[in-house]
């Protein structure tokens, strides 16, 4: 968006049109492109080096790299991922060489939807971002972690753009007003409806202003309205891809911290975003036993239910269901002891390879195993008070060190769990005394 705007008469979108001139017209990146940024810093010192700008539709990506190229000077060539092959992107480059050595001026080769070039074409990239015959500008909305070649990434920096806040929506409809002469025909309750519409994306923000722009006279727009001519910007979550995964964590996250509200947000988040509902469910069975386990046995219990409940009901009753497990999980006792026990147990069974168990636990259906031992000496425990023997069950070369995975907290029913298993211990080491 800029302060000094394209001509009125040009048959183009209000975006076009109201596209900025000038890096200083840029919204919402200051951190990137104001006199300390790394870009400022580029082109205060007129020398472009390669990079990515990833970030969320209609914060001004393919703008910054046109207005970086014309301020340092840089011939400005923009390629589509979408339609550019291996073939188009040589010939490019090799146009970029020619155009170095006949005018000796540097060549920026823009690429919308980086993230979209397969591996071969992205490592085709790589010669001549290189030897310098191009400067790259990516723009993305993905990941670059995820989504480009580690060559491609440790030759070009990578800068976060900003997603759009009110304040800085607001100021594209500031313009927007000043491109036109005069006030949106909002009342003021229906202009801050419009930029929350927006969701961040000021290319959407634009596109709804000239909705509004071609809808007729009309003196006033309430909030109503304004929601019955256009519509709000479907949120950004992407089933699979990087958003659907940061989500997912913010959610877990949410159980684990034990804020319902927090979770039923990102729950939300990604079920109004078309998420599948037994994405959610997944989730919550992990949490009700990797976070609640075993301080709330009934946390696992209460999300099969609410799970099965939904596969036989759906939606819109459904969500019912879905609450009250999130609810349960997130507000139950907490406790990861049963998680780190398996985890210990797994590491001292890596560790120790094939130790042969004990064989007076062993079963012993033959003559000659019970000749060799098997089974004598075991102790039924259901004959001993309070259904306890307190035999011991690792193999021998254990058995003095008796490694202890599970150490239940002294939260909900773990509380009693830690008695039993300190009772337990206690009349053990009883009965070890007496037997000396």
């Amino acid at each position: 968006m800029s302060e000094t705007l394209f001509s009125a008469q040009a048959p183009s979108p209000l975006a076009e049109q109201l596209r900025p001139r000038r890096i200083a017209d840029v919204i919402g990146q200051d951190h990137l492109l104001g006199p300390t940024g790394p870009i400022g810093r580029m082109i205060a010192a007129r020398r472009l080096s390669s990079f990515i700008l990833w970030g969320p539709p209609g914060v001004g990506k393919t703008t910054i790299s046109r207005l970086v190229a014309a301020e340092v000077g840089y011939r400005f060539l923009q390629l589509s991922a979408v339609s550019t092959g291996i073939s188009d992107l040589r010939k490019t480059m090799s146009d970029a060489a020619n155009h170095r050595d006949a005018s000796g001026t540097s060549t920026v080769v823009f690429v919308d939807e980086l993230h979209r070039f397969s591996r071969p074409v992205q490592d085709a990239l790589l010669p001549a971002v290189e030897d310098g015959t191009i400067v790259l500008i990516g723009a993305t909305t993905e990941n670059p972690s995820f989504s480009l070649v580690a060559a491609l990434l440790s030759r070009a920096k990578v800068y976060t753009l900003n997603r759009l806040d009110q304040n800085g929506l607001g100021r594209v409809v500031d313009r927007v007003e000043a491109h036109i002469g005069k006030p949106l025909p909002l009342t003021a309750e229906a202009r801050d409806a419009l930029v929350e519409m927006a969701d961040g994306d000021a290319r959407y923000l634009l596109g709804m202003c000239e909705e509004i722009l071609s809808s007729g006279d009309i003196d006033q727009m309430d909030t109503p309205t304004l929601a019955g001519l256009v519509q709000r910007r479907a949120p950004l979550y992407d089933r699979g891809q990087e958003e659907h995964f940061n989500l997912l964590s913010c959610f877990h996250k949410s159980l684990r911290g034990s804020d319902p509200d927090a979770a039923l947000y990102w729950a939300t988040r990604m079920l109004s975003g078309g998420e599948d509902p037994t994405v959610v469910f997944r989730r919550l069975a992990c949490a009700a036993s990797e976070d609640v386990g075993m301080a709330d046995p009934q946390a696992l219990v209460q999300v099969i239910t609410a799970w099965q409940a939904f596969e036989r009901i759906g939606l819109p009753e459904g969500r019912l269901f879905i609450a009250q497990a999130i609810n349960y999980v997130a507000t139950a006792p907490k406790s990861n002891a049963s998680y780190l026990a398996y985890d210990r147990a797994y590491a001292l069974a890596r560790s120790t390879g094939s130790l042969p168990p004990p064989r007076r636990i062993l079963n012993a259906p033959t003559k000659l195993m019970k000749e060799l031992g098997y089974h004598e000496g075991y102790r039924y425990d259901h004959d001993h008070p309070d259904a306890y023997a307190g035999q011991d069950f690792f193999p021998e070369a254990l058995a003095e060190t008796k490694p202890v995975f599970y150490a239940p907290n002294e939260r909900g029913f773990e509380r009693d769990v830690r008695k039993r298993l300190e009772f337990w211990a206690r009349r053990k080491q009883q009965g070890k005394a007496d037997e000396a």
